[in-house]
């Protein structure tokens, strides 16, 4: 479905991103995890048009996204950052609309059909009651929906969210990600998302990528990359990583900063 070959990315001539490249198959949670500054959301932006590459190319369903405009592109994803801002008076269902301008023509307005997914994706992220609300007055949690709730409303193939637990506490950060899961599941949506959490990306994902120094260290199952050899070499942590009965999902524990 999603398809990342061999680019690289350059701020002031310096490479940041070396020959990257992985796949992303229909229907799957896929995590990039990472040290600061190993180049996770300056990937992530890559693969969303945010940021060019000059080397390398990126395909969904076969077509170079280079190819399209970017409201074609709008049509088969949507890129949701870090922190998230809209304006002071903006209710939440003026910014889910916000979703359906890819899928207008230009001064076109929002007809019946559109006014239907707006309002199914305002159901679907649990934010009924607060539609008339301005987004500015939600918690952390319900402002991170209402954006996802936008992201919905443009009925994209493939949702890349950057951090979307940043600024968060915990259970607000399990109020998103088990949003997201639950789209995940019951409407096949592709998901695509930065981490820093390694407990996270192994709970929530079906694949992870694991970025170092630009380049890509390794690509797999949560079992297979959460491994204690990884969390030594990429972040120079030693760790003890157990496994539950029942989900077989690894679990990290952080001991200390391994010595060389």
């Amino acid at each position: 479905m999603f398809a990342v070959d061999s680019i690289s990315i350059r701020y002031d001539q310096k490479t940041i991103i070396h020959d990257f490249s992985f796949q992303v198959k229909e229907g799957e949670v896929v995590s990039i995890i990472g040290p600061n500054g190993s180049g996770k959301s300056t990937l992530l932006k890559a693969v969303s048009r945010q940021l060019s590459y000059f080397k390398g190319k990126v395909e969904l369903d076969g077509i170079n996204l280079k190819s399209i405009t970017a409201k074609q592109a709008a049509r088969k994803m949507c890129m949701l950052s870090q922190k998230n801002l809209a304006p002071a008076d903006m209710t939440v269902y003026e910014l889910v609309s916000f979703g359906r301008y890819p899928h207008k023509k230009w001064f076109e307005k929002l007809n019946h059909d559109d006014h239907d997914i707006i309002q199914w994706a305002i159901d679907k992220t649990h934010l009924s009651a607060y539609q008339e609300r301005r987004v500015t007055s939600l918690s952390g949690g319900e402002s991170q929906r209402a954006w996802i709730a936008m992201a919905l409303a443009q009925r994209p193939k493939i949702l890349l969210l950057d951090e979307p637990t940043t600024y968060l506490d915990i259970s607000h950060q399990h109020e998103v990600l088990e949003l997201v899961r639950e789209l995940n599941k019951e409407m096949g949506m592709t998901v695509m998302m930065v981490l820093h959490d390694l407990n996270q990306a192994a709970r929530y994902s079906d694949q992870i990528i694991v970025v170092k120094d630009g380049k890509k260290a390794m690509e797999g199952t949560p079992d297979q990359v959460m491994t204690t050899k990884m969390v030594r070499q990429v972040y120079r942590m030693d760790c003890e990583i157990n496994c539950g009965l029942r989900d077989r999902i690894p679990r990290i524990h952080l001991l200390q900063t391994a010595r060389s």
